[in-house]
């Protein structure tokens, strides 16, 4: 019994010791852009804080096009999109936000496309349809009547364009 509990008390001594050591190996990153943090990966989730543009962050984990970051004053979720992997430096941080803010980031230059930035081939290969959210899509639909309605309160002009031709019989 002494043995056993020698050994659990020097297990769960050593316990913090790996927390810190794991944290320490978080990937650094630098924040392109005020934004906030949030509880859970998802755009309408708790906000718990928030981080300015070219704070130090250390990144946790990713998951689909979100980071779980850890800020100074709070950690949280954030899009990928706010977040520059590597240390801040004051010459890379301009660049870095025209880039985001281009949609072109790399060496080569490259036009990503945000709907798939940051999922894995796997992750992609690996997607379902799910109905449920095609759904939810569609229940934000509104008839040309409401659109002309919002236009009309916000004092919003249509504007004709030669390509595209009006469908007869309007929107439903």
């Amino acid at each position: 019994m002494k043995h056993y509990l020698k050994h659990a008390l020097i297990t769960t001594s050593l316990i913090p010791l790996l927390y810190v050591g794991m944290s320490t190996a978080a990937e650094k990153g630098s924040a392109l852009k005020n934004d906030s943090l949030r509880t859970e990966p998802y755009a309408d989730a708790k906000i718990t804080g928030s981080f300015v543009r070219g704070e130090s962050l250390d990144i946790i984990k990713k998951q689909g096009a979100w980071l779980q970051v850890k800020a100074k004053k709070s950690s949280g979720w954030v899009r990928l999109l706010s977040v520059k992997r590597g240390a801040a430096t004051s010459s890379n941080q301009t660049a870095g936000v025209l880039a985001v803010a281009s949609g072109r980031a790399g060496t080569g230059q490259v036009v990503s496309t945000t709907g798939v930035r940051g999922l894995s081939e796997q992750e992609l290969k690996a997607a379902k349809f799910n109905e449920e959210e095609i759904k939810t899509l569609e229940s934000y639909t509104l008839s040309a009547e409401k659109g002309r309605a919002f236009a009309k309160a916000g004092n919003l002009n249509s504007i004709a364009f030669k390509n595209l031709k009006e469908v007869k019989g309007g929107a439903q």
